[in-house]
């Protein structure tokens, strides 16, 4: 059977508030009788002064001033049959055919209703048997509407402390539960949007409770879905250009060879003295061979075949590369070799890859008049590279994901470049990084050199 957290939280408050209708009830009733038994014991009080051994008669105007100190009615009714009365109807008897509790008894009580003069009262004997100088019968008759208004002065209090005390207990434990189980649905439904897709954080509550801490595990949950869906896009698309690049690349391979060996052979021919057309020709495809070798070497494992290189050239050969495009766009590149060959066991097909992909970023990030430095230093346990170029670097909307695959923030760009780059790094046990400083966008290469 399904019982929802309302009916749990609710149901031992009930209990508890039926509980304390019960005390209350039993504490209304003990001050009920409490309350009659005072009146009684004032009674019996002005009895025993009416009966003292140093009483003075039982005048009308004695019982007079007795009635103002009680509030009670008296009747007397003397041996030799005369009655005084402090009734307003002298002709006031004694109630017939009712057992009235005498007040000199132990325990005394205020004893049943009576009707008389008109009105209802509580009545008592009390016998003047021992009196000195009366005899016969007194009756004290206290009315009913005095002892019923004691009985509420003395109850009223404990109904209102029990009675609206737990209601307002019931009330607040109802909007307190009716927000938890708002607040427990709300992230229900998070659950389930989730379960759909969506990844979206759901607004945090602004009470620091457990409910909080849950919402947070929900969203960092969304948030570790939404990286797992990413990854398994990212890998599929991966996966899916991985088996369309191999037939395409092998075809544009050869296309670029056939070409290669073309202009090959035509500037071997040609006795023109300025070859620099054909040497940019060249250049240029040879480049769109490295390139489609980054299709080809994205994502596939290292194949750790290393050989001492100087670094200087290879960075040099990525420079030539790109220098008739500088020239064309007027951009300054800058560069100067070391006066020192830097030799590291390498790959320089990787690296090649890495350098000519952060230059060419670089250089049509800097655009016409723009400038792009390099620069080669070493350090006590490594040699550090950088590229910066005075564009405006990445859009702040990919800058955290920006050596992701298929990242870019180029209108024809397809986001591999810097996959490309970043994967050669870490092949080389290094690391690549970018920042801004001082207003230029700076990519860092670190390759560890061996012990």
């Amino acid at each position: 059977m399904r019982l929802g957290i309302r009916f749990r939280l609710l149901a031992p408050l009930a209990l508890l508030l039926l509980g304390d209708a019960v005390a209350t009830a039993w504490a209304a009733a003990a001050a009920a009788r409490d309350a009659e038994q005072q009146i009684a014991g004032q009674l019996h009080a002005v009895a025993r002064t009416l009966t003292d051994g140093r009483a003075f008669p039982l005048t009308a105007r004695v019982l007079d001033q007795m009635k103002g100190l009680s509030g009670a009615e008296f009747l007397l009714v003397r041996a030799n049959g005369s009655a005084e009365s402090t009734f307003d109807d002298a002709t006031a008897t004694p109630p017939a055919g009712v057992e009235l509790a005498e007040l000199a008894s132990p325990n005394p009580d205020l004893g049943p209703p009576v009707h008389i003069a008109g009105g209802e009262y509580r009545s008592l004997r009390l016998a003047l048997r021992d009196h000195p100088n009366e005899g016969g019968t007194l009756y004290i008759f206290y009315p009913e509407t005095l002892r019923q208004t004691a009985v509420a002065d003395a109850v009223r209090p404990l109904l209102l402390l029990g009675g609206v005390g737990g209601m307002v207990a019931l009330l607040l434990m109802t909007l307190v539960a009716d927000r938890l189980v708002t607040r427990i649905r709300q992230i229900e439904r998070q659950t389930r949007v989730i379960s759909a897709g969506d990844f979206r954080p759901m607004p945090l509550p602004s009470a620091n409770d457990e409910l909080r801490d849950l919402g947070e595990s929900v969203n960092e949950m969304a948030r570790r879905l939404a990286e797992f869906r990413d990854a398994l896009t990212l890998t599929e698309r991966v996966r899916v250009l991985g088996q369309f690049s191999g037939g395409l690349a092998h075809q544009l391979r050869n296309a670029v060879a056939g070409a290669k060996l073309a202009v090959q052979l035509h500037a071997s021919d040609c006795t023109a003295d300025d070859r620099e057309p054909l040497d940019v020709a060249l250049r240029q495809l040879a480049r769109v061979e490295m390139m489609i070798r980054q299709f080809l070497d994205l994502g596939r494992p290292e194949t750790r075949h290393r050989e001492p290189h100087d670094l200087g050239k290879l960075l040099t050969q990525a420079v030539d590369l790109l220098g008739p495009q500088c020239r064309h766009a007027g951009t300054d590149l800058r560069w100067t070799p070391p006066a020192e060959p830097v030799v590291l066991p390498c790959d320089p097909v990787q690296l090649g890859h890495l350098f000519s992909n952060l230059l060419g970023n670089a250089v049509e990030a800097a655009g016409p008049g723009g400038t792009v430095t390099l620069t080669l230093r070493r350090e006590p346990d490594a040699v550090r590279i950088e590229v910066a170029d005075t564009g405006p670097g990445p859009p702040a909307e990919i800058a955290a994901r920006l050596f992701d695959p298929f990242v870019t923030g180029k209108e024809q760009g397809i986001g591999l470049g810097l996959a490309v780059a970043k994967q050669a790094a870490d092949a080389h046990g290094g690391s690549l990084t970018w920042e801004r400083r001082d207003g230029a966008t700076v990519f860092g290469v670190r390759v560890p050199r061996p012990d």
